[in-house]
């Protein structure tokens, strides 16, 4: 059940339920919280591991060591990292199915990590993992500060994930990687502002800004899978309705079905907007 909504955040926080892992992150664009919760909580990832994975991808291009422009055949076969056994993914459990269409043709890098970002594909972040390597990721990681922060595997590769091989975040890493965005200080300039953008364009935004006004721009990427539901995202509010951009993150397992976990990151989100700091 979604708390009734208090006038704050903090009141929101103490009416979670008391079964379950539920972690915030609330602050500016940069600097540090104005209020946390439980923050440094490891969780499983999702598709929240896309954020960094795409960064990586621009901060391989920019040293030259990936072109995201270069053609790259769409397929579904992947290596585990865990013994370089076979496997595919389940087009019935990704969001996307641009990249199916594709399935045997050749597309841009570039739009792949679009379509991770903006509708979560879970084909498309298989192929952007295995151009960009999960060491890549876990640079970018450590050089946003992301300290608790893994990536160590693809999207259902199970062997590996059998291994011991997991993608974790807290609200903290993601917030400052998120930070680390808006400073411009991992990817150029112009790339930071271009991973923003496709951020902003989001296809997929069932949690933060449910409840926000009108207007409101979000650039978020969330995650979903049983028991967990996250979402990390930058927040401009509209114009008019004053106050600087902020960053606001809430990782949630619980027991929770799927609209219950969105509905709590959502009333989150509402009273993190009432409560932001001018």
């Amino acid at each position: 059940m979604t708390p009734t909504q208090p006038t704050t955040l903090a009141a929101y926080v103490d009416s979670l339920p008391s079964d379950g892992s539920f972690s915030v992150w609330f602050g500016p664009d940069t600097g540090d919280a104005y209020l946390t919760h439980r923050a440094d909580e490891p969780h499983y990832a999702a598709s929240t591991m896309k954020l960094a994975l795409v960064m990586a991808a621009y901060r391989g291009a920019a040293a030259g060591s990936l072109d995201l422009d270069v053609p790259v055949r769409v397929h579904n076969s992947f290596a585990s990292r865990h013994d370089g056994s076979v496997f595919s993914i389940d087009p019935d459990e990704d969001s996307d199915p641009e990249p199916w269409r594709h399935l045997g043709e050749d597309v841009a890098l570039r739009w792949l990590c679009y379509r991770a970002i903006v509708r979560s594909s879970n084909l498309a972040t298989n192929l952007v993992l295995d151009a960009v390597g999960p060491a890549a990721v876990t640079t970018v990681l450590d050089l946003v500060g992301a300290r608790d922060s893994t990536v160590t595997r693809g999207i259902e590769d199970t062997t590996a994930r059998e291994a011991g091989l997991h993608n974790v975040v807290t609200a903290a890493d993601l917030a400052r990687t998120l930070q680390a965005l808006r400073s411009e200080t991992v990817l150029s300039a112009d790339d930071s502002r271009e991973v923003l953008a496709v951020l902003a364009a989001q296809q997929i935004n069932d949690a933060i800004p449910v409840r926000l006004p009108p207007g409101t721009v979000v650039a978020h990427k969330s995650g979903w899978v049983e028991g967990i539901s996250h979402d990390a995202g930058i927040v401009h509010p509209a114009v008019g309705d004053g106050g600087k951009p902020f960053v606001f993150v809430m990782c949630t397992t619980s027991d929770l079905d799927e609209q219950a976990g969105l509905d709590l990151i959502a009333g989150a989100a509402a009273a993190a907007y009432a409560d932001r700091r001018v």
